[in-house]
């Protein structure tokens, strides 16, 4: 069944002909003898199997992942709505707004077949004031962040940042999930950011603190990436597996996630703030955003990649 799945009742006619010839070589007579009737009824009994085994297969396949099965869950946004403000559909009642301009949902997504399109100078935010829940920090403080991401090309060569709370202006930045970090010799892998000061790594001009996997993610795809820490390691997934790459994924860091003084930080989709500005834009679609204050293991980490189907 599973070698045979997805092809037509002609090459399960052939499969069933070499059964035959190998269980029943010896069987002869007339169609209406009973040895060639059971064949017959054998037949298509053999084809009902095939037909049954891809639908199984099928809806294995493509099942509708429930972020809110997982527990430790803070937000699930799903962006089924045909305009924002996006409210969380799982977790705590948060509002995702749009940024600059108004974003476009697109009838091509993972959840009721939506997603929102985000080009150059587009994002989603949450003012902080608005989303204390998301604001994780502290010395043994735990994160998961997952997104479910079709990208698109981008004009310019940079970093795209996809969610966290990530401040760079105001030396304030927490974690955040990003692509194409273009640190330690990488280029369009997932990439996971921690930071316990808040500023930049000591010695270099930015954060250098990253979990960054080995995969280049591909364009035009629908992909599931996430990144996890757990007071310790960060890891980054790609598609439910961790993108192992040596001394980078996992990457050792024990400091904590920063806990921010006085003004907050806002939870932001699509972009940061850096330079004084809102930039590294991620530039695709996303069907969807889930952030757990736990890191995940890899089984449930499988579990939410498991809508990614092999062909999208």
């Amino acid at each position: 069944v599973i070698v045979c799945y997805d092809v037509g009742e002609k090459r399960v006619n052939k499969v069933f002909k070499i059964c035959k010839k190998y269980l029943y070589y010896n069987i002869a007579g007339p169609e209406n003898s009973g040895p060639v009737k059971i064949i017959i009824m054998f037949r298509k009994l053999f084809f009902l199997i095939i037909v049954s085994g891809f639908f199984c297969i099928s809806s294995a396949q493509v099942r509708e992942v429930e972020p809110g099965r997982i527990r430790d869950l803070v937000c699930f946004w799903n962006f089924e709505k045909l305009k924002g403000p996006w409210k969380a559909v799982s977790g705590k009642s948060y509002w995702l707004r749009e940024g600059a301009s108004s974003v476009k949902s697109v009838e091509d997504g993972l959840w009721n077949n939506r997603s929102v399109l985000l080009t150059e100078g587009q994002w989603l935010y949450i003012p902080a004031e608005e989303c204390s829940a998301l604001n994780i920090c502290g010395k043994n403080a735990q994160i998961s962040v997952v997104a479910w991401i079709k990208r698109k090309k981008k004009k310019v060569k940079q970093c795209e940042a996809v969610a966290g709370m990530w401040n760079e202006t105001d030396k304030k930045r927490q974690y955040g999930l990003f692509l194409n970090l273009g640190i330690w010799n990488s280029r369009q892998q997932v990439g996971g950011h921690i930071s316990g000061v808040g500023g930049p790594t000591n010695g270099y001009k930015y954060c250098m603190d990253a979990a960054i996997g080995q995969s280049q993610v591909p364009l035009e795809i629908w992909q599931c990436i996430g990144m996890t820490y757990d007071g310790s390691e960060i890891r980054v997934y790609l598609n439910g597996v961790l993108d192992r790459r040596e001394k980078q994924n996992p990457y050792y860091y024990d400091k904590g996630i920063f806990c921010v003084s006085g003004s907050k930080v806002d939870f932001t989709v699509g972009a940061v703030n850096r330079s004084g500005e809102m930039g590294n834009f991620f530039v695709g679609q996303i069907s969807g955003i889930a952030v757990y204050n736990r890191a995940l293991d890899g089984e449930e980490m499988r579990y939410l990649s498991s809508n990614i189907l092999s062909d999208r």
